[in-house]
């Protein structure tokens, strides 16, 4: 993030074009936090449009826009707006099956983007980049991929959540927990359990430690109760993997039966 944050800082600096990112990579690697880290860190203001926010605008969603970029181009600072989700929203005009209305806002905001701006840095995060539409990737000018945690950072995560959380619990009225028989052995077999898992999934992990202890009398995690959270948080996890898996298909059948007819 440090060399991308010091060219945009550079470029705002210079009055240079900004160059617009593409983070990419699976939920919960960190897309959204390298995003308000690179606006804070290169002086930008920031600002956040999820996709879903297009769909239930209708018609009003072109004017909407406009509003958008006419503001941006109002920040003394330059502005990084940040498109969370953006395969909702900047899906293919050729292979999916969008309203009129949601076309209607693609072209507004591909007419908005479609030259070089100093005034504003466009930044889209998306799970599925290969549903863009064209012209949409067109105007990406650099990709940052974020995997899933390696073993030594999924360690490193797991010892933070647990100082966190546990140990360091946040706010004045929080009570620390108290574990019992858990040690780097344990945490270390925690490691390999939880291969898969993103940064955001291991952080719901601590805090439903930290729940299960605060289910007991004295706040205590014990062992036994320690490595069945992970169990129940890895069978949750496969359980909506699951549901996800069923959702993508029943969606791509429904596409392929449109253009059949």
């Amino acid at each position: 993030m440090r060399s991308i944050a010091v060219s945009t800082a550079n470029t705002k600096a210079n009055r240079a074009p900004f160059r617009h990112l593409l983070l990419h990579g699976p939920p919960g690697t960190g897309k959204t936090m390298f995003a308000r880290g690179l606006a804070h860190h290169s002086g930008l203001d920031y600002a956040v449009l999820t996709g879903g926010d297009i769909a239930p605008l209708g018609r009003d969603a072109v004017t909407e826009l406009h509003k958008l970029f006419d503001w941006a181009k109002t920040s003394r600072r330059g502005l990084l707006l940040f498109v969370d989700e953006a395969d909702a929203f900047l899906q293919s005009r050729e292979t999916s099956t969008i309203s009129e209305d949601q076309r209607n806002a693609l072209n507004a905001f591909l007419f908005r983007t479609g030259t070089e701006s100093d005034h504003f840095m466009m930044v889209y995060a998306s799970n599925q980049p290969s549903q863009f539409d064209s012209a949409v990737l067109d105007r990406i000018d650099e990709m940052v991929e974020f995997d899933l945690p390696t073993e030594e950072e999924r360690r490193a995560m797991i010892a933070m959540y647990i100082d966190k959380y546990l140990l360091k619990p946040p706010g004045r009225w929080a009570k620390k927990v108290e574990t019992l028989d858990i040690g780097s052995e344990e945490i270390e077999r925690v490691v390999k359990e939880t291969e898969g898992f993103s940064g955001r999934a291991i952080s719901k992990l601590a805090i439903a430690w930290q729940a299960a202890a605060y289910g007991t009398e004295g706040a205590v995690l014990d062992q036994a109760a320690f490595f069945h959270t992970v169990q129940l948080h890895k069978k949750s996890m496969q359980t909506k993997d699951s549901w996800l898996q069923n959702a993508e298909h029943y969606a791509d059948a429904l596409t392929t039966d449109k253009k059949v007819l």
